[in-house]
């Protein structure tokens, strides 16, 4: 089973795509999805289709992404949360149980401790799942997030300990909706 991970961002989307059949995660792809667009609307069509293009590659039987945090600047916190919507509705529409997880969260599993920096989360990303490089920072944090999940899958987490939310509604779409 996979599950692919993504780090959204209104130019640059991590993703990242872990088999889970074994106890220990293998890594199967990571890499950005770049967005070459000026305009907001265009950019969130090419990240729609981008994740879009990575769930026929790799058809991944689940999906988990980073909620989404406070930022200083209020235009940007509106357009993460339009890059984080556009994924979430990607998935939902290929019919993928949808798992959200904090940054503090996704730091613990991964690092031990949720004040981590990004350079210390691309390191253990690398070192848990036997990388000979280091990946993009992005990919990282995909991976990250990919991880995390794993992990609660396994039951190493629960919700009352990181405040996490998971979505297990399988299949949920708008097209099954009925007014």
């Amino acid at each position: 089973m996979l599950i692919l991970g993504i780090d959204p961002g209104s130019r640059i989307t991590g993703y990242g795509v872990l088999d889970v059949t074994t106890p220990t995660p293998q890594y199967v792809a990571s890499g950005c999805i770049r967005t070459r667009a000026d305009d907001l609307a265009q950019r969130l069509a090419q990240i729609y289709a981008g994740i879009g293009e990575l769930i026929a590659v790799h058809r991944p039987a689940e999906f988990a992404i980073e909620q989404v945090f406070m930022s200083r600047n209020a235009d940007s916190a509106l357009k993460l949360g339009q890059a984080r919507g556009t994924a979430i509705v990607c998935a939902a529409n290929h019919g993928l149980p949808v798992s959200e997880y904090g940054p503090r969260q996704i730091k613990q599993a991964v690092t031990g401790t949720g004040g981590a920096d990004k350079a210390q989360v691309q390191h253990m990303v690398a070192a848990i799942l036997g990388l000979d490089g280091t990946p993009q920072a992005d990919a990282a944090d995909a991976l990250a997030i990919a991880l995390t999940h794993a992990h609660a899958r396994q039951g190493l987490m629960t919700r009352g300990s990181f405040g996490g939310h998971a979505s297990r509604r399988k299949g949920a779409s708008w097209r099954h909706f009925k007014p």
